[in-house]
């Protein structure tokens, strides 16, 4: 293979894998909807359960004073008969302490842990479960607002399988006053939420969603609990539970309502959490992922390493590009142009039209997500750059870390409201 063929390899893989993945996570979502979302109960009336075991809604917080009160709130208002609230104050240095302390006379079902400093989301979550007297926890982040039916649909999984071990909710953006808010109202439609139920279908979950997931204690137990050294808890979580052959699933019912970073800065720093999160999954388990009990995670994890791949490729034929028009490169290395040919436009059809597919199963959680269609445009140039620096980044980050460093709470952008 010469030089010329290693080029035009990595070019067509650079389209096709977006172009491939659209439609493998198209499919997955319609199939989804056709078998388990199509003809359901409508989001306000879930369906009735044979018991209602004990549930605690576990959040923990860090720096949270200006949206705690709103978020206990909203736990405290859920629709479900027989639950508790543990407020888990991770050396908030702000008044997120004093407030929990006085919504406790406001609110009898709510519990509050305090840490004397930064001991990360992980431990908090760890220290909350040892805590709670449910046999099932709802965590829920310390800004977000969980819809009052959340709870019933989650814990109906739950309930009806004794093999689920978590459930993941819904999460819709409640800041979209910027560009960069409304493309992220459409990217949880459309990407996160379609590829979760994709996902669900054909096999493996690669993540929860960390602001909303329901777990069963002893599911938890049998894992060890959250890791402490993780960047993205709910990650590493997710594949030790699979390993486990504990099942995942996806509650699109299950809605919370998070606030989203608004600036270019809070998002990269973001999504390179996100991005090295992976990344230090995948260089933890990968040995382990091999042995032949563990086949079914073998296409979430290929799924990512061809994300990598993809995002390095996307990264050399941008350095080519930047190359060129400094000094003379040969004629197989030599990019033209970045902006959109007819590879660019057929990529941008096929991603409006996932979009288009998202919005129309969306809507029946949100009846106006589809306002939000024409921004979407953006999406691809936005994003996609995004996650290719990002990737790029997180990959030595992650390979450069200590390894046993206890990953702490960084209080994140909440966007612009």
């Amino acid at each position: 293979m010469d030089l010329r063929d290693i080029a035009t390899a990595l070019l067509d893989f650079a389209f096709y894998y977006p172009l491939l993945m659209s439609f493998f996570w198209m499919s997955g979502g319609l199939i989804y909807y056709l078998r388990w979302e199509r003809g359901q109960a409508p989001r306000t009336r879930p369906p009735a359960l044979l018991h209602y075991p004990l549930v605690s809604l576990i959040v923990p917080c860090h720096n949270e004073g200006a949206q705690v009160r709103e978020t206990i709130a909203h736990l405290d208002a859920q629709r479900y008969p027989h639950f508790e609230i543990i407020a888990v104050n991770d050396g908030s240095t702000d008044d997120t302490g004093t407030q929990l302390d006085a919504l406790q006379a406001e609110f009898p079902r709510l519990r509050v842990i305090h840490f004397a400093s930064n001991q990360g989301k992980a431990m908090g979550l760890r220290m909350a479960a040892m805590a709670a007297r449910g046999d099932f926890l709802v965590c829920v982040d310390g800004d977000a607002l969980l819809d009052e039916y959340a709870t019933h649909w989650m814990i109906g999984h739950m309930i009806g399988s004794p093999r689920v071990g978590a459930v993941t909710g819904n999460p819709r953006i409640r800041n979209r006053s910027t560009l960069l808010g409304k493309l992220q109202v459409g990217e949880f439609s459309s990407i996160i939420g379609l590829i979760k139920r994709a996902q669900r279908v054909y096999g493996r979950v690669f993540t929860v969603s960390g602001v909303i997931a329901c777990f069963r204690r002893s599911a938890l137990h049998d894992v060890g609990y959250w890791n402490t050294d993780m960047v993205t808890e709910d990650i590493d979580i997710s594949w030790r539970l699979q390993m486990r052959h504990w099942d995942i699933r996806y509650e699109p019912n299950a809605l919370c309502w998070i606030l989203m970073p608004e600036t270019l800065r809070g998002l990269w720093k973001q999504r390179l959490r996100w991005a090295q999160g992976g990344v230090e999954v995948m260089l933890r388990y990968s040995r382990v992922l091999l042995a032949w009990r563990r086949r079914r995670m073998w296409p979430v994890a290929l799924e990512y390493l061809l994300s990598l791949v993809w995002a390095y490729v996307m990264a050399t034929i941008i350095a080519l590009w930047v190359l060129g028009r400094f000094t003379t490169l040969p004629p197989p290395l030599r990019i033209a142009t970045l902006l959109p040919q007819w590879h660019g436009v057929m990529l941008g059809i096929v991603c409006l039209l996932q979009f288009g597919i998202s919005t129309l199963i969306d809507r029946r959680y949100e009846a106006r997500v589809g306002r939000n269609y024409y921004w979407m445009i953006w999406y691809p140039l936005t994003y996609w750059l995004l996650s290719t620096a990002t990737t790029v980044a997180a990959l030595p980050k992650a390979l450069l870390k200590r390894k046993g460093t206890r990953a702490v709470w960084v209080s994140p952008d909440r966007g612009i409201r």
